[in-house]
This record gives C-alpha cells, sequence and structure tokens, in this order.
C-alpha cells in the first residue's frame, strides 16, 4: 500500500529532529562561559537559569531543536511520588504552568472548571498536567527572563568531544568542530555523552544484586509480575511449532540467572500526546516500514480475551492526554534499546527510527486492522496525534524516552538501601520520591509462551535525600564536572530517582555548587557543603523529609512563601521542642529563656520578583513567652523594627502580622532574643504576596 504523505513527513521530520541537521536558530556570542551545560533537558535548563541567576556566564547547547526533554516532549503528567519534596526551581516552573492556565484565554477546547473538577485542589497554585507546547513556551521564557544563551542543533564529538589538562574538561569540542571554554561543565544530557568523552567512569545495564547487596537489581523474574502477560500466549510465528521461529520482539535463550547483572536497558517509548477533539485530531498514521507481522503476539493475547494495551491515557488540559505505557504488549520497543546508551549517533538514529515505526505501526494496526475486534479499533480510532503539538513532526513526538542510559560512577552510588531508609546520605542537595521503577527489560519463552521480564515497582517509603557525592565524579576522574541527570546510581535506585521534576532539583543544586566552586577556585569535590546546603536551602530547596504530627501545619499547605524553622540560620543555642500544639512543622525552638543579646535566627528569601509583601511570624504563644520580641526586617527601604508580644495568640491563622514591606529580590526576617524577659519561639516566617 502506497503511504500517504504525512505518514512519510512525520517519519522524516522525528527522524531529522533525532539527527539534530539543519542550521543553529541561536549561535553562541562568544567562545566561551563559566558554566558550559550539554543537554537541554529540564535538568539541563534548570542548571542554566540557575548559574546565571548566580551571576555567572552560561553557554546551554542543545542537540536538538526544542528544551526541556520529556517534560516538553510528551510527558505531561508529571511523575510526583510527593509534591512536597519538589522545590526550587522545579517547583516555580510548575507554579507558572499553573499561572498560565489559571487564565481563561489557555482554555480553547474544554472549560477549566470542567478539567479540573477532578485533577487538583482548587487552591493549589502549581499544575502537574499539561499540554507540551506550553512547557516547552515556559522554558524558553525562563531561559529567556534569565538571559541564557542556548546553543540548539549542536552535538557534542563523541569520545574526543571534552579535552582535558589534567583532571580538568578545558573545553567542549562540538561535532561541527566549534569549541567553546569553560571554568565548569554539566552533563545534563539522558545519555551522558560528555560523562564518557570526559573518560569518568559509568556503567550500563543492570548490577547484580550482589555488587550493593540489594535485592531488586539483575535479572528479576519473581518479580515480574506488572505488565505481564495475564494469559498464555504461543511465541512462535506457527503456533506450537518452535522450529517455525520465534515473533518478532521476543529473544531466544534464557533470561539470566535470578539476580545477576546484564546490559540490557529498561524498554524505551514515545509518550504520546492525544486527542479525542476532532478538529484536532490528526488519525494514526500508517508508518513507513510497516510490518504486521510485530504485532501478531498482540493479536493473539487480544483473541485470548486480553486488551491492556491503552490502560495508561492520562488526561491533559484541552481534551488532551499523556498515553504511556500499559499491559503486557504497549508502546514500550521491549528489547530495542540495547545498543542505545553507547551508541554513535547513527546507532542510535537507527534505533530512534525504530521506535517510531514501532509506535506509530502498533498504533495503526490497533485503528485499523480488520483482524483487530471493532470495539478495539473504535476506541482507539476515536484518538488521534495533535495538531497543535509537535507541528514539525505531523503531531509525532521530537523526544524519546531514554528512560535509563549511562550512568556514572561517582563518590557516591545511590542504591535502594537509600531508597528504603536503610542508608541516609550526609550531604544532600534534594530529595527523591517515587516508587523504584523499572519497565521491562527483555521477552523471552518460558514453556512454550511468552514471558516479560525486568519490571520492579516496589514503593512504601518516604522522600528520601539525594547525595552531592552522587552528582560528582570519583576524586581523581574529573575535578569540574557535574552530572544531574546521569547520576551516580544503581538500576534500580536510579529507577526510583529518574524523574523529571528531581532532574530539575538537581540541575538547581549541582549549577549552585559549580558556581560556588568556580568562586572558590576548588574542585567539584572540594566545594563546601555548608555553604551550598545554605544557598540551596536560601533558593527553597528541599533537602530534608520531615512529616508533620497531628499536632503540626504541614508547611507545604499553607499560602505564599513559607520558611520553617528548619530553614533558618542561628546564632547561639536553641532548644528544640514540640510541647504546645500548633506549630508549623515538626516543632519550634525556643531560646531556654537565656543568652539574651546573644541568640538570632536569620530567615532569607530569595524572591523571583521583587515587589511588596506582607509579612507574618508564626510562635505558640504561653504566659511565660516574651512580650517584646523584637524582629528584623531588612527591605527595600532599609532596615525595619517590628516588636511581637509572643505571650498573645497570633492574629492570622497562626501568625502574626508584621504589616506590608517593598523588597529587592531577597528578604530577609532576623528573630533575636535581645532584651526580652521570657522564652523566644523561633516557628516561621511567611511571606504574601500584595501584587
Amino acid at each position: 500500500m502506497r503511504l500517504t504523505c504525512p505518514a512519510r513527513l512525520c517519519l522524516v521530520l522525528c527522524c531529522a529532529i533525532f539527527s539534530g541537521l539543519g542550521l543553529s536558530t541561536t549561535r553562541a556570542a562568544d567562545r566561551q562561559a563559566d558554566i558550559i551545560i550539554y543537554g537541554g533537558t529540564a535538568g539541563g535548563v534548570s542548571a542554566a537559569i540557575q548559574a546565571s541567576r548566580m551571576g555567572k556566564s552560561v553557554l546551554l547547547i542543545e542537540p536538538g531543536r526544542h528544551v526541556g526533554g520529556l517534560t516538553s516532549g510528551g510527558l505531561g503528567a508529571t511523575d510526583i511520588g510527593n509534591k512536597g519534596a519538589i522545590g526550587g526551581i522545579s517547583r516555580e516552573f510548575y507554579r507558572r504552568l499553573g499561572k498560565h492556565y489559571a487564565d481563561d484565554s489557555a482554555w480553547n477546547r474544554q472549560s477549566r472548571a470542567d478539567y479540573q473538577k477532578n485533577q487538583r485542589p482548587a487552591a493549589e497554585p502549581e499544575m502537574w498536567t499539561f499540554e507540551p507546547h506550553v512547557a516547552e513556551q515556559i522554558f524558553r521564557q525562563m531561559l529567556a527572563d534569565s538571559k541564557v544563551t542556548v546553543l540548539y542543533e549542536q552535538r557534542l564529538r563523541l569520545k574526543t568531544g571534552a579535552p582535558r589538562a589534567g583532571n580538568r574538561i578545558t573545553e567542549i569540542v562540538l561535532e561541527d568542530g566549534s569549541r567553546y571554554r569553560g571554568q565548569m561543565f554539566i552533563d545534563a544530557s539522558y545519555e551522558g555523552d560528555l560523562l564518557a568523552a570526559a573518560g569518568v567512569s559509568y556503567t550500563v545495564g543492570r548490577e547484580s544484586n550482589s555488587q550493593y547487596a540489594e535485592t531488586l537489581n539483575g535479572v528479576q523474574t519473581a518479580q515480574a509480575t506488572k505488565h505481564q502477560f495475564l494469559k498464555p500466549v504461543d511465541p512462535y510465528v506457527r503456533p506450537g511449532e518452535p522450529a517455525s521461529g520465534l515473533l518478532p520482539g521476543i529473544h531466544a535463550g534464557p533470561p539470566g540467572d535470578e539476580g545477576a547483572g546484564d546490559r540490557r536497558v529498561q524498554a524505551y517509548n514515545f509518550r504520546m500526546c492525544l486527542t479525542d477533539a476532532p478538529e484536532n485530531r490528526i488519525p494514526f498514521p500508517k508508518p513507513a516500514g510497516y510490518d504486521p507481522q510485530r504485532y501478531e503476539l498482540l493479536l493473539r493475547y487480544i483473541q485470548a480475551g486480553v486488551f491492556d494495551t491503552f490502560c495508561s491515557n492520562l488526561p491533559m488540559p484541552n481534551r488532551k492526554s499523556d498515553c504511556n505505557n500499559c499491559g503486557a504488549f504497549s508502546t514500550d520497543n521491549i528489547g530495542a534499546n540495547y545498543d542505545y546508551p553507547e551508541g554513535d549517533y547513527a546507532t542510535r538514529e537507527r534505533i530512534f527510527r525504530d521506535h517510531v515505526v514501532y509506535q506509530q505501526g502498533l498504533m495503526w494496526f490497533l485503528a485499523n486492522d480488520e483482524r483487530v475486534p471493532a470495539e478495539i479499533r473504535q476506541t482507539i480510532g476515536r484518538w488521534g496525534l495533535c495538531r497543535d503539538e509537535f507541528a514539525e513532526s505531523a503531531g509525532w513526538p521530537h523526544q524519546l524516552y531514554i528512560r535509563e542510559a549511562r550512568r556514572m560512577v561517582g563518590q557516591h552510588v545511590m542504591t535502594q538501601h537509600h531508597c528504603q531508609g536503610r542508608d541516609v546520605v550526609d550531604e544532600p542537595v534534594g530529595l527523591a520520591a517515587y516508587t523504584m521503577d523499572s519497565h521491562n527489560v527483555q521477552r523471552y519463552v518460558y514453556q512454550g509462551r511468552a514471558i516479560n521480564e525486568g519490571d520492579v515497582q516496589v514503593g512504601g517509603f518516604p522522600p528520601y535525600p539525594i547525595s552531592y557525592r552522587a552528582l560528582i565524579p570519583r576524586d581523581g576522574e574529573c575535578e569540574n564536572l557535574l552530572v544531574p541527570v546521569c547520576l551516580s546510581a544503581s538500576h534500580i535506585a536510579y529507577g526510583s530517582i529518574r524523574m523529571e521534576p528531581v532532574f530539575m532539583v538537581l540541575g538547581q543544586s549541582v549549577a549552585t555548587a559549580a558556581a560556588l566552586a568556580i568562586d572558590a577556585q576548588v574542585a567539584v569535590q572540594k566545594v563546601d557543603y555548608a555553604q551550598l546546603k545554605a544557598r540551596l536551602l536560601a533558593d527553597q530547596q528541599v533537602l530534608a523529609w520531615t512529616v508533620p504530627s497531628s499536632r503540626g501545619r504541614d508547611v507545604r499547605q499553607l499560602p505564599g512563601l513559607v520558611r520553617d524553622d528548619t530553614s533558618a540560620q542561628y546564632t547561639g543555642d536553641w532548644t528544640q521542642s514540640d510541647s504546645i500544639a500548633g506549630f508549623v512543622g515538626v516543632g519550634y525552638r525556643h531560646d531556654g529563656n537565656d543568652g539574651k543579646g546573644q541568640k538570632s535566627a536569620r530567615f532569607e528569601f530569595t524572591l523571583s520578583q521583587p515587589g511588596r509583601y506582607r509579612v507574618r511570624v508564626a510562635y505558640t504563644p504561653a504566659d511565660n513567652r516574651a512580650e517584646r520580641v523584637p524582629v528584623t526586617i531588612k527591605t527595600a527601604a532599609g532596615e525595619k523594627l517590628v516588636q511581637v508580644n509572643q505571650r498573645q495568640k497570633p492574629t492570622a491563622e497562626g501568625f502574626q502580622d508584621l504589616g506590608e514591606f517593598e523588597f529587592p529580590k531577597t528578604a530577609v526576617v532576623i528573630i533575636s532574643n535581645a532584651g526580652t524577659n521570657g522564652y523566644v519561639v523561633v516557628d516561621a516566617v511567611q511571606l504574601l504576596p500584595m501584587d
């Protein structure tokens, strides 16, 4: 059958997008920057914004035509784990999405009320589900606001793209021969190409369970219960005849020993943005190279009475959806990506092309093949690609979901033990909060039936900290490279960490460390962690997980900008307590009614916009509290001193209102015990924007 032009166009453009062909739309004005970031993923964007905000010149180099990676490439249903673990620029991005969708003009195919009634609390300022083009618009605006130079369609020269002098990368060399010198380098790519070119240790695939004393790594046949065939399906070309060969997508031979390591990689797919709005819908194209035999196993599974291929199609704004893999045979192209992580560009383009053909073919098969039951064809055919998304590739996503590629082996390796709380790091730079999650890795034959292997989904643990040392190379390997995406983690731990909001958190954290390393003229391994922590907290990163008791209030549920007592900087010795209920978080601190004039607590806020804010302080009142607690507020007009009577009940929802003040981009509130006549309590400070 002759293919239609849209189908041909879609495939050609998708491959062109991957290849990075064509002229750059943005060129660097010069050939050097303080910090050079390779990879315009969400983590790379976050790193670039933070580097600029810290006063460093920054160059963001993106091999393709887009920024945002998978966040703007189809994954509109954010994998979160726990929203409270997300801070800094990452949360700022989701709040900007919330602001966008708070405007009625953003809703052109359904009403905001109709969509939001089952999606999020009405008072939540963030938006966690969104259209891909909106995400990229916001990323581009944030980069423009920070005056970040972005170099598009420029790929690293593999293997030789990171020349060094001793243990330092001196410059980045691109495929066209152009060179850019920097002091610090950040590899924010999904593939880890820069770290590999720099000679930094890395691994690919699954470690054995024995390597880190884990239980969920390596080959996992016993765990293979999710996204598994629920009924027996014959794997042979001619049913019941092994000599006829195996159907496509099934490999010969055993899966490997239970818990043994291998070089296999969990499956990739595209996160399709679909719509059921007729005026915006593009029917699923039949791709060049379509082979119905690739879906024979699925057809037999359907004929056995099971259809679970389309069970993850999550609603997005404006009658769109984020469609992900679901079930035993779905959009994951299992076993087709093993050569991708370390492949050259031609190898990766071949794999990318194969994934396009496989997934487009899958959707066309389900919507059109007359052997598929009419009910299924009608269900799938009601959906299609979006005319107003990924327009340059006829609605098909530009970003392949590279769930895992290289992983650095750095100063510290995050493992299953960190996820489950048995090991706790001492230099946290962000939190992970998602289930340990690996998609299927292989499909094989067992007792005459097709079996999937590799899918692991184990949760039940709270958010946990990620070590700074997992983001930097080992001592002696490279002293000016940081890696927020292909970080140092075992396969199963990476499955928990590898979420887009976390990549943004880690991107901000490594950019902060890079800037501090430049200022101190030290290697990334020698960055002063106390200084790094202070800056991260000032920039509203979340570094520790504290669960409020029933006697306290959840800081994450409070409006405005709130800093708990755990985020303050103290002089003198303060005592922790939770004796009197009503505090914010897990407790508060008091001065012990001694050391008067020697103790203070400093709360610092970095504001995305200067302006007028209402300042409030929280405390738990009692008769033994101080009556005149001095609170110094550093404003745009200078310092203002306010006195608070902590014996009286706060007037505004547990907070005492101190008034409205104009602030530049930094707001500082200092609570002191100087001249007081009772216990001084430090609990929380709240800023409410008035503009």
